[in-house]
């Protein structure tokens, strides 16, 4: 199935908070302390500061990147598109754009440490949490091309 990256647009924003907050509520771990409205709220400022890539697929936004030079702030893929490749084409695209990239997954994902670590990422550190707005202990992982 062919996946369409470009830059995410102003209108994306409902498409991109959905994705977001569609995460949020189907996680049972991940606490919710903003509102959909906040959500969308998030994806609009991520999107005014040119740091979202969309993945579309039959013209429907599926997934989203956001990175800021080496920080990674986001990568979601919509439930209905994971699993086919569209959270590695977000991906490729970051790396393929930078020498070095650096994120924060949460320890409870589980699937997005072993999506990281397939892709070159290694952990740097775990953390308590205490740094963080949801309260829940994390690992930060770093990208560096040529080190995989």
């Amino acid at each position: 199935m062919n996946t369409f990256l470009r830059a995410a647009q102003p209108t994306d924003a409902g498409a991109v908070g959905a994705i977001l907050s569609g995460f949020i509520d189907g996680t049972d771990w991940m606490p919710r302390i903003h509102t959909r409205a906040e959500d969308l709220s998030f994806a609009g400022h991520m999107i005014e500061q040119g740091w979202v890539t969309v993945a579309e697929r039959h013209d429907q936004v599926c997934a989203f990147s956001a990175r800021n030079g080496a920080d990674v702030h986001a990568l979601y893929v919509g439930e209905g598109a994971q699993g086919q490749g569209v959270g590695a084409d977000l991906l490729a695209q970051m790396q393929q754009a930078t020498d070095h990239l650096r994120l924060w997954t949460f320890q409870a994902n589980k699937g997005a440490q072993r999506f990281y670590l397939r892709h070159g990422f290694v952990e740097i550190e775990r953390t308590d949490g205490a740094r963080n707005d949801e309260g829940l202990p994390d690992i930060r992982y770093d990208w560096h091309r040529g080190t995989t």
